[in-house]
């Protein structure tokens, strides 16, 4: 299926929740808003349609640098695959090159690739760390992600505050000074 069909298709079913929830499709304000839905889910959504292996293999060049490389801060949004409610926050990212390096910016989307799908954190932790160590095969990876949930600060707990920190490694970052290093390095 096509996008122009993807999109005309999720445009017909937002506009039968409308009607579910009792609004009516065809009044003046959400004449248009099943297309802005339809199309802002498709946005949303687009890391399905994404390659994160080849965005970094897009830029690989040889280099003999063995020492931590950090990109930090990096924003993100994704979609709670349990309410299809945002979460966001910063993605903080480190490898240890063992030959080969990939572009700076090649890190951030890989991080957007995988935010760009309906997501539980820890899953997307982990993709992000898993896609990097098997595309650039470094000495080892480390990925923390820190985020706001609206599932937790709109309804259920509603603690607009609270903050949700994951993060997975590999290789040299199994050793706790190599992580404290990394978290050292972050937190400056």
């Amino acid at each position: 299926m096509d996008e122009s069909e993807q999109r005309q298709q999720l445009a017909f079913h937002y506009s039968k929740i409308l009607e579910l929830l009792g609004e009516d499709p065809d009044r003046q304000g959400l004449l248009k808003t099943p297309e802005r839905m339809a199309k802002s889910m498709l946005f949303l959504t687009k890391g399905y349609t994404q390659d994160p292996a080849k965005i970094l293999l897009s830029a690989v060049f040889n280099e003999e640098y063995r020492q931590m490389v950090i990109v930090k801060d990096i924003d993100f949004f994704s979609l709670c695959e349990h309410h299809l409610l945002p979460f966001f926050g910063k993605a903080h990212v480190a490898y240890i090159p063992d030959g080969k390096i990939t572009g700076l910016s090649k890190i951030p989307r890989v991080v957007d690739v995988f935010a760009r799908r309906l997501q539980v954190q820890e899953r997307m932790t982990t993709q992000i760390k898993s896609c990097i160590q098997k595309t650039l095969n470094p000495l080892g990876v480390m990925v923390v992600l820190e985020a706001q949930h609206l599932c937790m600060q709109m309804r259920g707990v509603e603690k607009q505050h609270s903050i949700t920190t994951t993060s997975d490694f590999t290789g040299v970052f199994n050793q706790a000074k190599t992580r404290e290093e990394f978290i050292s390095l972050i937190k400056s």
